[in-house]
């Protein structure tokens, strides 16, 4: 049964969302006005509480993901996912820029029927506006494993890392160029 997607005072809200590597993912969610923590793990697979190297090898089954606690009062889950698809490229399989491999897949993991509805209905919606077909898997969240505290804020920790600059940084810009209103 996947886990709620509300926490327990009922006041926040819980995505689960892979879009390649977890680093650029979490520095957009973090963003956003209303997203209240952002934190990298992995879901997906069929290892209990996989590392980061078992993951890579691809031996898991585990996609890189972001799980976001949101405040729904003040960005709702559906921007979550419109930021989320413009963000990374929902049609490649298993590839998202220079990362390549089934850890690395375009992927929403919900915690109830509700965020369920929803993300089929935003893929129905964005997918004409793509020359091909989304590729996105949507399945139910089981668990969640939070990312060794390296990979936490990594972007806020190493701005000019290489691999920031030329991933992170293009996809900060097409958020605050395409969904402004939504930043902090």
């Amino acid at each position: 049964m996947p886990e709620s997607s509300h926490d327990h005072d009922g006041d926040l809200e819980t995505a689960t969302l892979g879009g390649g590597c977890f680093w650029c993912i979490e520095a957009v969610l973090k963003e956003l006005d209303g997203v209240q923590s952002a934190t990298s793990g992995y879901a997906g697979g069929h290892v209990d509480d996989p590392s980061y190297e078992a993951v890579c090898r691809g031996r898991t089954g585990h996609a890189e993901v972001v799980q976001v606690a949101f405040d729904p009062g003040t960005i709702g889950y559906r921007d979550l996912l419109e930021v989320f698809f413009t963000v990374h490229t929902p049609t490649t399989l298993n590839r998202e820029g220079p990362d390549v491999g089934s850890q690395y897949r375009s992927a929403v993991y919900y915690h109830d029927d509700d965020q369920r509805r929803t993300v089929e209905a935003v893929i129905e919606d964005v997918e004409p506006l793509y020359d091909d077909d989304i590729v996105t898997d949507v399945e139910p969240l089981e668990t969640f494993y939070p990312a060794e505290e390296y990979h936490q804020d990594y972007f806020e920790k190493n701005p000019d890392d290489t691999y920031c600059t030329v991933n992170v940084n293009p996809k900060l810009s097409k958020l605050r160029e395409k969904h402004a209103e939504l930043v902090t």
